[in-house]
């Protein structure tokens, strides 16, 4: 038997064992997405567990959204602004790109989900913990039938402790986890980053979870149950202010833009705007000072270190910011070009989107809505030497896959599906 022939028998018995075990595997084995073949069964809604299976989707994973019939996910009505010609927020439009909407009704239609989840690697949910267990949704109910299973729980503080039975949203965990009481204005209220940011983190977290367990699935055969929550996501990221309440007992303040370690850092106000401009290091300051023609501050011995800096900071911000008014910010980046340090001005939002060096990268994606004709997305920002790591469909409408995927998935008739849609057990 020559090689093909034996390569050949390999994948197709490989194939068949992993099917039997309930593991999916493309039978495209030159697809470069480095997730095709993976199904994900999608229960959750808003955005730390969206924008999760959005990643996993951009890498080629099979992603089954499971939303209300009637109403969908929450975010679907978390406007305006809305698309037009349909009830969509451009909000949703955000995090639900490459996914597939089948709606069904999570007490009557278990046993599709059941169905579904023997045909899954990935199940992931965002639900208060217990809630899934009392529709024989919970994690042992779901590995009973299908040990194959990635089984991923998105919370609002975890299963254990005293906070568990509450539900959880990105704002309130940036407030006990921290965020909120050191982002702000020296002296002024706490606020919220701009975007949930604890949010896209538990995310990002979740999404290299479920990939680690997708690799150990592979070495070992086993599926395993993660969870992740946002409260503890919110403390891990609070990384070198925890540490020094931690390691030095030092309590954290608001700094505004400024840095509390290193001086100069901060966003300058310059005639039309304002510009940031950090340096890191001794050369890095001798570099901007020299730059705006004050290089007698690096002389200055209460300027030589960063320490020094950082011990006289009030009197050599109070110089710099002066300095820094009087050049548009467009005419301090020409000084700035080609410096060691990192500098830049302060973007509007459309700013951001005509930058020349956002529209060189293609970051921004257009694709065709089922509803709405051609909508823009922000684009995956990793690049891959050879797997692919793309948009391939907009976000769906509500329910737009459902007859598709149980017909395809499960292998239900045409009078099947009827019955069900009848019944009200999925739209």
């Amino acid at each position: 038997m020559n090689f093909k022939k034996c390569h050949q028998l390999l994948t197709s018995r490989c194939t068949l064992i992993l099917e039997r075990r309930g593991i999916s595997i493309s039978k495209n084995f030159n697809n470069k997405s480095p997730l095709a073949g993976i199904r994900v069964l999608d229960l959750t809604r808003i955005v730390a567990g969206p924008y999760c299976t959005m990643i996993l989707g951009d890498y080629g994973a099979e992603v089954l959204k499971i939303e209300k019939p009637g109403t969908g996910d929450e975010s679907r009505h978390w406007g305006p602004p809305f698309l037009p010609n349909t009830n969509d927020s451009v909000y949703f439009l955000s995090v639900n790109r490459n996914k597939k909407s089948v709606c069904i009704d999570l007490k009557r239609g278990r046993d599709i989900i059941h169905e579904l989840a023997k045909k899954s690697d990935v199940f992931i949910e965002n639900y208060v913990p217990g809630k899934l267990k009392k529709m024989g949704l919970g994690y042992e109910d779901i590995r009973s039938i299908a040990p194959q299973i990635i089984y991923c729980s998105l919370t609002g503080y975890g299963y254990t402790g005293p906070y568990s039975d509450r539900p959880g949203y990105d704002v309130i965990a940036a407030s006990m986890g921290g965020l909120m009481h050191i982002t702000g204005p020296k002296n002024g209220a706490p606020c919220k980053v701009g975007v949930a940011m604890t949010d896209l983190a538990t995310g990002l977290y979740a999404h290299g979870a479920i990939m680690a367990a997708l690799l150990q699935r592979g070495q070992t055969g086993k599926g395993q149950w993660i969870q992740c929550d946002l409260f503890s996501t919110q403390v891990a990221t609070l990384i070198n202010v925890g540490s020094n309440y931690l390691n030095a007992g030092k309590e954290a303040k608001r700094w505004g833009s400024e840095h509390e370690s290193i001086v100069p850092y901060e966003a300058f106000q310059t005639a039309d705007g304002f510009m940031t401009v950090g340096t890191g290091s001794d050369p890095q300051f001798i570099s901007l000072v020299t730059r705006m023609g004050m290089s007698e501050l690096a002389a200055d011995p209460k300027f030589r270190d960063n320490t020094s800096r950082v011990e006289n900071r009030e009197e050599l911000l109070n110089i710099l910011r002066d300095e820094f008014k009087t050049k548009t910010s467009e005419e301090w980046s020409a000084v700035f070009a080609g410096s060691p340090f990192p500098y830049g001005q302060i973007n509007s939002i459309g700013q951001v989107f005509d930058d020349p060096h956002v529209r060189d990268i293609n970051l921004v994606k257009e694709m065709e809505h089922s509803k709405m004709g051609r909508v823009k997305v922000v684009g995956p920002p990793v690049k891959l030497s050879y797997g692919t790591n793309e948009v391939r469909s907009s976000p769906p409408a509500l329910g737009e896959h459902t007859e598709e995927v149980l017909r395809n998935v499960l292998g239900y008739s045409k009078e099947e599906i009827q019955i069900k849609i009848d019944k009200r057990i999925i739209q």
